[in-house]
């Protein structure tokens, strides 16, 4: 037809050309007749013919015209791949069956892939800021890189304490021989004080209300105490709490067989990370004015052989020890006078944290984070070796299975090795603190591997209630060297009695918790009740944990990667976050039910105190709140379309809140870092406000009723806070509470 048209306008053209050169302007009439004539006879010659034409070519014109419009506005309507986003990149839901998932990990670690690890791994040297620390960074660094994972390195400059450079801390009792001990406590005060002895056990609240209990006044006194059943930081600061001048910590013959003259090392600050930057990050870039944590001890600390004390122990006079704390029959008094001078140093270092990620398929934003203390006071093999190598391990056989096996993680995983552990958890701590707000909805769950390997006849696991679901499935699945699983071999058919035990103050995982809200996990091979002997002593050393083990390290080691594994691989593998809600709902009933009693019994004995005005009423309403909300977010995933990347990923979302919405938000994280009202310490938690109530009972003189009131309301509204965010939508809250 393009070629028709043309040539009628080059005819029609010739026509008019021909007639306005012949004619004029004045024979328009004939030209009009001879151009109908044309068209007439080019088409027919009649006009009917020409209308029907003339809509023919309309309707065809109209007819490509949309269907072109219809072809590109596919075209535009179609996503448009970004150049980064590789065709096995796309995001889509994990093919590989959860079965296939653990038989792989199983397949990829082995102990005789583990023993060149730790053999790699193993320093005699490599105390935090050291140059072997910085070696086994860069060892780390390199792994992770050969594993073809995205790398970087996290640097802090933070303050610590170390032995004085020069000259000694000193223990002189009853004027005799002076003692010059190596070992010492990090962050003790320093100076010089002079006390009576009086021996006090473990230096549990405890031991020291039962020295009360026999009129012994604290006050000035300097205090023997063995090492075990709590931190060292808790000894001090329960002794401190009395108004004692000094501690004095030493391993007793009864727990330990560490020998007469080992030295042991440690920290007594009751928190952690660096603690002259409480609640923020010890970058080079920050310029605060002189500040410290409020859990720094204001009386001196020292650590001291087995020798020495059992010098001392033997001189004491006094009243008569209770029967149940052992072999020591005097409780000393006035005249055992002790000396203690401490002079640790307050040193700038710099540390290092080194990570690498493997990204997820789906929701790469979210991940678990994987984590291990790499420095040690000495050898430090059980501390930091084992659970690095573990760290490795996984990293390297997680990364082959995506590489080579065709898994597909939905979410992504982040492996941590830290330094400053030994301080208490400070590169961990430091980390948090730097990336708090990035890491409230995108840390989704927290793997500590320090300490995994201490023994071979028992284990134990600490964590969230939100994730004792899946550690109770995951004792079920990994299975002990003998083949049985773990909760068989020890479990004894109730895990949660037999295995379950508190996330303590000194763990590493604590912090991940009870400060930034992420749900945590840490556990260990242990032998039996027995603590691990040689930690915070250079006995920590390969031979030691063979002898602990009956040399079966690598075979542990295994172990507890594969646990590790587990519960990463299954946080990361399904379309929901395995977290059980329902647990805290147990945790919360306990303590309102609690303090409901107590309020009851304080208003009926003290009526001036509390008066009838003051319900838990509200309490209870907030705890009712957080249930129903939990409850029905359980019927919204059974009934969820796990194919609906969307709606996962807001369900995902609310699952993630609840933790961090147990951070209180009426206390301050540098005045109280462990906001966690119902896992943390302070004032502000469930726990504080069932003592509190004890002590106005008691008519302590430290209690406060307003105070309590003020901390009861917040506590009440920081748990319906959580319900009305776990609820979702704000048109979905119950408006009745």
């Amino acid at each position: 037809m393009e070629g028709d048209n043309s040539i009628m306008e080059m005819k029609l053209s010739s026509d008019v050309d021909e007639e306005v050169g012949g004619n004029g302007v004045g024979d328009h009439p004939n030209h009009n007749s001879i151009h109908k004539t044309y068209v007439a006879e080019r088409f027919g010659r009649t006009p009917k013919n020409l209308c029907f034409m003339a809509a023919a070519t309309l309707f065809i014109f109209i007819i490509g015209y949309l269907t072109g419009y219809l072809v590109h506005r596919k075209k535009d309507l179609a996503p448009t791949p970004s150049a980064s986003m590789l065709p096995f990149e796309q995001p889509v839901a994990p093919l590989m069956d959860w079965d296939d998932v653990k038989k792989l990990l199983a397949e990829k670690l082995s102990a005789a892939k583990f023993e060149p690890v730790l053999s790699e791994f193993t320093s005699t040297s490599h105390q935090a800021g050291s140059p072997g620390d910085e070696d086994l960074a860069n060892k780390v660094v390199k792994k992770l890189k050969e594993y073809g994972m995205n790398t970087w390195t996290d640097e802090h400059f933070v303050k610590v304490q170390d032995p004085p450079a020069s000259g000694s801390n000193r223990v002189v009792f009853k004027n005799g021989k002076e003692e010059r001990p190596n070992g010492f406590l990090s962050y003790s005060a320093s100076g010089t004080v002079t006390g009576g002895a009086v021996y006090a056990h473990y230096g549990q609240e405890r031991d020291l209300m039962l020295l009360q209990n026999k009129n012994i006044n604290l006050s000035g006194r300097v205090v023997l105490v063995r090492a075990g059943r709590i931190s060292f930081a808790e000894k001090v600061a329960n002794a401190a709490k009395l108004n004692a001048s000094a501690v004095l910590i030493y391993a007793d013959p009864t727990d330990y067989s560490i020998g007469d003259t080992t030295q042991l090392f440690g920290h007594v600050h009751m928190g952690s990370g660096d603690p002259y930057t409480p609640g923020f990050p010890s970058f080079n870039h920050t310029q605060f004015p002189p500040v410290q944590s409020s859990g720094l001890p204001t009386i001196l600390a020292q650590t001291i052989t087995t020798a020495m004390a059992t010098n001392i122990l033997r001189q004491l006079g006094g009243p008569t020890a209770p029967s149940e704390w052992g072999l020591y029959h005097k409780l000393g008094e006035d005249a055992d006078v002790i000396t203690v001078e401490v002079n640790n140093v307050l040193t700038e270092k710099r540390i290092h944290n080194v990570f690498g990620v493997i990204k997820g398929f789906v929701d790469a934003d979210r991940y678990v984070v994987i984590g291990a203390q790499r420095d040690a006071w000495g050898p430090g093999f059980a501390a930091s070796t084992v659970g690095t190598s573990d760290l490795v391990e996984l990293a390297r056989s997680i990364s082959d299975m995506v590489k080579n096996d065709g898994f597909k993680p939905r979410r992504s995983i982040v492996f941590a090795s830290w330094s400053a552990g030994e301080y208490g958890s400070v590169g961990a701590t430091e980390w948090l603190e730097g990336y708090l707000s990035s890491l409230s909805m995108k840390a989704f769950s927290y793997v500590n591997l320090d300490g995994v390997v201490t023994g071979r006849s028992g284990f134990k696991v600490a964590g969230s209630p939100l994730m004792h679901s899946l550690i109770e499935n995951t004792l079920q699945e990994v299975n002990f060297m003998k083949g049985q699983s773990l909760s068989s071999q020890f479990g004894r058919g109730n895990w949660e009695s037999e295995m379950l035990e508190p996330l303590k103050l000194d763990n590493a995982a604590y912090p991940f918790l009870a400060f930034s809200g992420i749900p945590s996990v840490s556990f260990r091979f242990t032998s039996g009740n027995s603590d691990y002997q040689y930690f915070g002593t250079m006995l920590d050393t390969r031979e030691k944990l063979n002898s602990a083990t009956a040399n079966q390290v690598p075979q542990l080691a295994v172990t507890s990667a594969q646990f590790a594994g587990h519960i990463a691989l299954r946080l990361v593998h399904d379309h929901l976050l395995h977290m059980d809600l329902g647990k805290y709902e147990k945790v919360i009933r306990t303590h309102v039910a609690h303090i409901n009693v107590k309020v009851k019994n304080v208003q009926r004995m003290k009526p001036q105190l509390l008066p009838k005005a003051l319900t838990v009423q509200w309490l209870i309403s907030a705890y009712g709140s957080y249930r129903r909300a939990s409850r029905s977010l359980a019927t919204e995933i059974q009934n969820s379309d796990l194919e609906d990347i969307e709606m996962c990923r807001i369900i995902n979302d609310r699952i993630m809140t609840v933790e961090r919405n147990f951070l209180s938000p009426y206390v301050s994280p540098q005045d109280s870092p462990f906001r966690h009202i119902l896992l943390g310490s302070g004032p502000h938690t469930l726990t504080a406000l069932s003592n509190h109530l004890e002590a106005l009972r008691a008519d302590n003189p430290e209690a406060d009723a307003d105070l309590f009131r003020n901390q009861f309301a917040l506590a009440t509204w920081t748990i319906q806070g959580c319900a009305n965010s776990l609820t979702g939508d704000i048109w979905s809250l119950d408006n009745e509470v």
